[in-house]
């Protein structure tokens, strides 16, 4: 039987996408619009000119350095969860140990507590140990906090790979490092590319803790520069939107790339 449109649904949809276009318009149109033209036209105006001049300042005023921090800071935690979080969630899922279990239910705690909570904590613990005003700094803390969550999607992932996989794996001889890297990783792609960009969209958004954890200028991360296009007796506007799309554009190409394996992960293995 022909299956019948679902017109309300598609409207739906509709005035959705159009209510997340007109903000991205805005932007968009206004990083590529000198000052005067701007203020003359308004924010919701048809375009009238076409200048690359608002990302050239913002590469004057350092941004381009301040970008690289964040996908420093980024590309950092990214890496601990990769370590850290595929043979912690497989312990987790066949562990047969019960304080393995207690563990993780205990590291789950950490979910029900915010960064703002024991945000002066870690600045004391970070400066103890001499890492305050570092990058370093800032992306142990990042990873830890994204830790009990990452390890609880990745673990549900693992837990779609069938127990007569595991028994193959067994009956040949395999050990458990070789059932983690030939059998497990390779099913968990879709939730390590879940993961991965969990992690990198929350290092790279991630205001509170550079602004706790840093003082330095050349330290400084994109999310915490945008007041830099703050003047005397005015806000640059184009320039401010031109900083936005810079720093909008690494997490969106992340996405780009990673999105297959993100949508697998998010139906389950094999497509379920």
């Amino acid at each position: 039987m022909r299956a019948r449109a679902n017109w309300p649904a598609g409207v739906f949809a509709g005035i959705w996408l159009l209510l997340i276009l007109i903000p991205v318009y805005v932007m968009v149109r206004a990083s590529l619009e000198s000052r005067e033209t701007y203020s003359s036209n308004g924010p919701l105006g048809l375009p009238r000119e076409f200048t690359l001049e608002n990302y050239v300042y913002a590469f004057q005023q350092g941004f381009g350095l301040y970008l690289l921090n964040s996908a420093i800071v980024a590309i950092g935690t990214v890496l601990i969860i990769l370590l850290v979080v595929p043979p912690l969630a497989f312990a987790v899922v066949r562990g047969e140990s019960s304080w393995v279990r207690w563990v993780f239910r205990i590291m789950l705690f950490g979910l029900a507590i915010p960064a703002q909570v024991v945000v002066i904590p870690v600045f004391y613990l970070i400066d103890r140990i001499g890492l305050y005003d570092s990058l370093l700094g800032v992306i142990i803390p990042s990873a830890v906090f994204l830790i009990p969550l990452t390890t609880l999607i990745l673990s549900g992932s693992m837990r779609e790979v069938g127990n007569e996989l595991y028994e193959a794996m067994a009956l040949d001889g395999a050990s458990a490092f070789r059932t983690f890297r030939t059998l497990v990783l390779p099913l968990s792609r879709g939730g390590l590319a879940t993961i991965l960009v969990f992690a990198a969209l929350n290092a790279w958004n991630n205001y509170l803790l550079p602004l706790v954890l840093t003082r330095s200028q050349d330290i400084r991360v994109a999310t915490l520069s945008l007041g830099i296009f703050k003047q005397e007796y005015s806000l640059n506007i184009p320039g401010l939107m031109a900083a936005i799309v810079m720093t909008i554009i690494p997490i969106l190409l992340v996405y780009v790339f990673a999105r297959k394996s993100l949508v697998r992960g998010l139906m389950g293995v094999g497509g379920k």
